[in-house]
């Protein structure tokens, strides 16, 4: 068998992760509930005494453009919105900063104050970290950081919990960290094609790039038998991406309705403007949920009590089913887009910005 390729962009395919990563985990220890597996962003080790522990890592993520505030506002909610997937709050972060040598104290202590207001608010204490300069780092991965989460082990959520027939919800809609990253990284295209009332109503997407409330408002109906048994973030690759990580983690099938998929019409000009395929481009902030179907209203009705839209977009079904879309009243098999079109549309619109200035 040919080994599979490292992609030239973006997260690793399952197939790499299942060749290289996978069969070399390290120790086996019994007390690992979930470990590491295509479509789940956390892992889970049971603590005894009825707790667990879920932990996830992910890059520190600062784009200098968006502003020092707005870039650290959205390194935590990365953070944290793979944590909140498992059902549980965050308590804890340890963090590992590798700073660029261009980076000013003055910079580094504003985006710091930023983290620390986020982490205050959501009562997470930092634990642990690593903090320097270093040749040959530059933005935007400027360090890593781990997430831990502490609770009951009966409340956390996951793919061993999805059955056939739960409904499969969505929040905010497709397309969500697309268009905030380029409202925040391009304004000067986006207003010169689309015009500047159009941006100033479209910028208040940036702040919806995150799902932290969206999953603790669901879980707060109910989880497994009663409520919610899976959530996930649909960034890379977007709506579709998170669809196929949900149903492959889960060893199930499903059926989506695309039209029951909500689309902004800012989101949907953006994307036309940028020429990226919305359902397919990365999209934190908009959080899938499997769901009960007997909870699945209720779920819908917390989330608009917290001005969050949201919809039952299609159903979990048996795993030979495999994955379809109804488009147009007809039913296709939804093919996995692979690449995520926004990164190589955002790395052209930087250039261009950068060729104009």
């Amino acid at each position: 068998m040919t080994q599979p390729q490292l992609p030239e962009i973006g997260k690793i395919s399952p197939e790499v992760f299942d060749h290289i990563i996978f069969p070399h985990l390290g120790k086996k220890d019994e007390r690992v509930l979930v470990g590491p597996r295509n479509g789940v962003d956390t892992g889970i080790v049971d603590l005894g005494g009825g707790k667990v522990m879920v932990t996830t890592t992910d890059p520190v993520f600062i784009v200098p453009e968006y502003g020092f505030d707005r870039a650290a506002w959205f390194a935590v909610h990365i953070l944290l919105s793979d944590a909140v997937t498992s059902g549980l709050k965050p308590d804890y972060i340890s963090i590992d900063l590798n700073l660029p040598l261009k980076m000013k104290t003055e910079e580094f202590a504003q985006m710091w104050r930023t983290m620390d207001e986020e982490f205050t608010k959501m009562n997470i204490a930092v634990i642990s970290g690593h903090t320097a300069k270093y040749a040959g780092v530059d933005y935007p991965m400027v360090g890593g950081a781990t997430v831990i989460c502490i609770g009951d082990k009966d409340k956390y959520v996951g793919p061993d919990f999805v059955t056939e027939g739960d409904d499969i919800i969505i929040t905010k809609g497709a397309a969500i960290e697309s268009t905030g990253l380029f409202v925040a990284g391009v304004p000067q295209i986006i207003e010169a094609a689309l015009g500047k009332a159009f941006l100033k109503d479209t910028e208040n997407i940036f702040w919806q790039m995150s799902v932290v409330e969206d999953a603790l408002t669901a879980v707060s109906v109910g989880v497994r038998d009663n409520g919610v048994t899976m959530m996930h973030d649909a960034t890379e690759c977007g709506v579709w991406g998170g669809l196929f990580e949900i149903a492959n983690s889960a060893g199930k099938g499903l059926r989506i309705d695309k039209e029951k998929i909500p689309v902004h019409p800012n989101v949907k000009k953006v994307c036309e403007l940028f020429k990226i395929d919305p359902y397919c481009s990365i999209s934190e902030g908009t959080l899938l949920i499997a769901c009960k179907d007997h909870k699945s209203g209720k779920v819908i009705e917390k989330l608009k009590e917290k001005g969050i839209t949201s919809a039952v977009i299609g159903k979990v079904m048996e795993k030979n089913y495999g994955i379809k879309v109804i488009e147009n009243h007809k039913e296709k098999v939804l093919v996995h887009p692979v690449v995520d079109p926004f990164w190589q549309a955002f790395d052209r619109a930087l250039k261009r910005v950068k060729m104009a200035s």
